[in-house]
């Protein structure tokens, strides 16, 4: 059972699509606003020989930076050096750069092309490092992603997720497409498409495949889909409403809402569909499972107490009553997802007549509103807990936003057409 489902049409006669007739992958479109209070200034120049390519480097660097709200763009203004020996660094201080990126590029036989980029500190007239890579030419918009993940790393000290990807639903006509897209929106591909609802996208923790709720027979049924191959697998057909998919950290066991044996509690099953284990069981609804980063418990949504609010148990070995209320501020407190480093959660939290994305510090129990829209829902951290990932509704249109962790910066991402929904955002990539 979910709290609120989403806001589509009622839905049609049901139709298996399996990526027929104009799929829906548009790029989604992303406007800013805002940005963080301190910025740090960079100038990108740009790549020597990069105009001989299909796909240019520096614009997706610099876009990708300018969106966490955490830099400022310098523009090089007819400065071009490519080499550290070509860089007048008292130009660069005169223009107002903290930091500078050059590079080259060279075209290999066999479609390849050899990248070199370095990073500088202007005020310290050091190199603080160095990306070299050689790529398929198809691949360069990805070897973007990868440099701006190493500056934004070497810049602030965190982790960069311009190269993990994002899993939504789009509802466009009577057809419900689950779509997976690069961070930037970009190369937005329909993982599977109906003419009924699909909803809660998980990301398992390898990234390789998708949990998600389909009503393609006419009741909601958890899939596990291998994003390679596009093989799928019901891992929760039984009895009754199957729901609210979430992953174990080691992948091995997802958590599930199942009416099974009345009510909506949660259980643990296996990855493949085996070892089904109640974890809940309460007189309320239980549903909205979130695993913490070490797999040792789980927060979730319960109306146990008369009201929504955000409970945590522990992961054990026997179905327990035994839980502990989390959120206290307000009467609605919904669709609990852990930050990765286990010490908050992201929710959604009822405001007056606004529904919210909020966020709750789980030592202080502090409460942070980082929106003020009119209906939010399905919040998603970003894989260094710096952005939250959410819907919400812009002229009665449902689009996807992300806001930072500190309120301050968020970004607008809607699709050309349709409406936008249940957004998750999926892991860093694994190295191989």
């Amino acid at each position: 059972m979910q709290v609120r489902m989403p806001k589509f049409p009622p839905y049609a006669v049901m139709a298996f699509l399996w990526l027929m007739s104009a799929p829906l992958h548009a790029a989604l479109d992303i406007e800013i606003f805002g940005g963080g209070a301190t910025q740090i200034p960079i100038a990108i120049v740009p790549f020597a020989a990069e105009e001989k390519l299909t796909q240019s480097l520096t614009p997706v660097i610099a876009a990708d930076l300018q969106r966490s709200g955490l830099f400022k763009m310098i523009e090089p203004a007819g400065l071009a050096p490519h080499e550290p020996a070509e860089v007048v660094y008292s130009e660069w201080i005169n223009r107002g750069a903290g930091a500078l990126v050059i590079g080259t590029t060279t075209t290999l036989p066999g479609g390849q092309v050899s990248l070199r980029v370095r990073l500088l500190d202007v005020a310290k007239q050091v190199q603080l490092a160095t990306y070299i890579e050689t790529v398929p030419v198809g691949q360069l918009r990805a070897a973007a992603h990868r440099i701006a993940d190493m500056i934004y790393e070497k810049l602030t000290g965190d982790v960069g997720v311009f190269s993990t990807r994002i899993a939504y639903v789009v509802k466009e006509g009577k057809k419900y497409a689950l779509q997976v897209a690069d961070a930037d929106g970009f190369n937005a591909q329909s993982v599977i498409e109906y003419t009924e609802p699909i909803i809660s996208p998980a990301w398992s923790p390898d990234g390789k495949q998708l949990a998600y709720v389909s009503f393609e027979n006419k009741k909601p049924v958890v899939y596990v889909q291998t994003l390679a191959t596009r093989t799928r697998k019901a891992v929760a057909n039984f009895k009754g409403s199957n729901s609210a998919p979430a992953w174990s950290p080691d992948g091995k066991r997802l958590a599930v809402v199942l009416s099974l044996m009345g009510g909506s509690q949660i259980f643990l099953i296996n990855a493949d569909g085996g070892g089904l284990q109640r974890l809940s069981q309460s007189p309320g609804i239980d549903t909205e499972p979130s695993f913490s980063p070490d797999g040792q418990s789980i927060i979730f949504t319960s109306d146990r107490g008369g009201s929504p609010q955000i409970y945590r148990m522990q992961v054990g070995g026997r179905a327990s009553q035994t839980a502990e209320r989390l959120t206290f501020e307000g009467s609605y407190n919904v669709s609990p997802h852990y930050s990765q480093d286990g010490k908050s959660f992201t929710f959604i939290h009822r405001n007056g007549d606004r529904f919210n994305v909020a966020i709750q510090d789980l030592a202080s129990r502090q409460v942070q509103l980082l929106t003020d829209s009119k209906f939010d829902e399905s919040p998603s951290f970003a894989p260094n807990g710096r952005i939250v990932l959410y819907a919400t509704e812009v002229k009665g249109r449902g689009i996807l936003s992300a806001v930072s962790s500190d309120g301050k910066t968020r970004q607008q991402l809607s699709t050309q057409t349709g409406d936008a929904r249940e957004p998750a955002w999926g892991p860093l990539p694994r190295l191989q």
